[in-house]
């Protein structure tokens, strides 16, 4: 069987963990969880450490609880934050915990003798009477030794509302219920959250006099110093809405050489002797990204789907050359419109008259004027759907799809004309 904490540490996994954790695990599967808050609509690339981790347990014949904090949502965690969270409305969390719960499902598997379990504290949180956890749970812990958690440490200065410090309370008795429930023993999650799972152990312990255990991953960060899983324009989603599919893939193929072993490790199941060997061609000729492609190829499949790379990769053989346009999917043409200029063209018109491909440059906005646009075709600088665009109108049978037109400047001009039953208000 899969040595689960020696796979962990040796694909970099492993910040911390409770004594005594590697002789429990040599002692035969068990259950874990991570908890997921959801404070946002979506998990991002950062969220998918942990979501590894449970994976890797499942292989290892461990029994996966993917956590919702669909009633510690309502608290608030302070880990890592410097302020107090701006509190959600119960349908916020809700919908939340709902779109995160169907992300999550994507990871792991729901059959089998040891199949993954999604569970929602809401659903024991909510109607927890306040006498009953403070008597049972609250009990257990002292302020001195809550206040020298860091979680709650960090904030001492800037200041702490209740509410946010009763956090590590609320999480230790998600751990309780879930060894109650599901014997669960062992607690996953990123190091910002070890005081809270050492007291969730500390808890099970004094209540019920057995060992449970933590283990925390790293809290990843680029070798140029940034925060993992961010671009320019924010967090990078799972959520297809939020971070295109393109975008997504983009992503990952833009790692740094320096952090693309690391992200190998982390992300893909891929056996690291697999691992070794694609870092040697990467080493022999970093200009083909190998390890890069890879990863990019690995990870958007488990996301979005194979269709969806497959259409990636035409899109990219488009921007980049040596496609043939005519057999691009439908798909494609979506991944297209995510990173090439994009204009809509009312149907009605085109089955009119035809549409006048001087106009048409114009206002896909490859040419200023009629007259750059004639002169451009005189000398062959434009193309439509991959060839030379000597025509001076367009008609339906031109249509990819039925619906997609592939206009073309230069190599690198690109222009995607979507037709759409009319065109939309300005």
């Amino acid at each position: 069987m899969l040595d689960l904490l020696g796979e962990l540490t040796e694909r970099g996994f492993v910040q911390d963990a409770t004594p005594g954790l590697d002789e429990r695990l040599a002692a035969g599967p068990l259950t874990a969880y991570v908890g997921f808050d959801p404070t946002a609509d979506s998990l991002h690339v950062g969220n998918l450490v942990p979501v590894m981790g449970l994976a890797w347990l499942q292989r290892a014949g461990g029994t996966p609880i993917a956590l919702i904090g669909g009633g510690t949502g309502m608290v608030g965690d302070p880990s890592g934050k410097r302020s107090e969270r701006p509190l959600l409305t119960l349908e916020q969390i809700d919908a939340n915990a709902a779109a995160v719960r169907k992300q999550l499902a994507g990871f792991l598997s729901f059959e089998g003798g040891n199949s993954a379990v999604l569970v929602n504290n809401a659903d024991w949180l909510r109607t927890l009477p306040l006498m009953e956890f403070l008597r049972d749970t609250g009990k257990y812990f002292t302020v001195n030794i809550m206040m020298q958690k860091e979680s709650v440490k960090s904030r001492m200065e800037t200041g702490i509302s209740f509410t946010e410090f009763s956090y590590m309370l609320v999480q230790a008795y998600d751990f309780w219920h879930l060894y109650q429930t599901a014997h669960c023993e062992l607690q996953m999650g990123g190091s910002d959250q070890w005081g809270n799972i050492t007291a969730g152990t500390e808890l099970i312990s004094r209540r019920q006099g057995i060992s449970a255990h933590g283990l925390v991953f790293p809290l990843l960060t680029t070798s140029a110093g940034a925060k993992f899983g961010k671009s320019e324009s924010g967090n990078i989603w799972l959520d297809p809405a939020k971070t295109s599919p393109y975008q997504f893939y983009q992503f990952w193929l833009n790692t740094d050489d320096r952090d693309v072993e690391r992200c190998l490790k982390l992300f893909t199941f891929l056996p690291v002797a697999e691992i070794a060997t694609l870092m040697v061609q990467q080493a022999a000729d970093p200009g083909r990204r190998a390890a890069q492609r890879a990863l990019a190829v690995d990870v958007t499949t488990r996301v979005h789907g194979s269709d969806a790379v497959v259409g990636i990769l035409q899109a990219t053989s488009i921007l980049f050359g040596g496609g043939d346009i005519r057999k691009i999917t439908a798909e494609s043409f979506e991944q297209l419109r995510e990173v090439i200029n994009t204009v809509e063209l009312g149907i009605l018109g085109l089955l009119r008259d035809g549409y006048l491909t001087n106009d048409l440059l114009i206002r896909a906005g490859l040419a200023p004027s009629r007259g750059e646009a004639i002169k451009g075709k005189e000398n062959k600088a434009y193309k439509l759907n991959g060839e030379v665009l000597q025509k001076s109108t367009v008609e339906p049978s031109d249509l990819l799809h039925g619906r997609y037109l592939l206009l073309q400047k230069g190599r690198r001009n690109f222009s995607l004309v979507i037709v759409v039953p009319q065109v939309p208000a300005a």
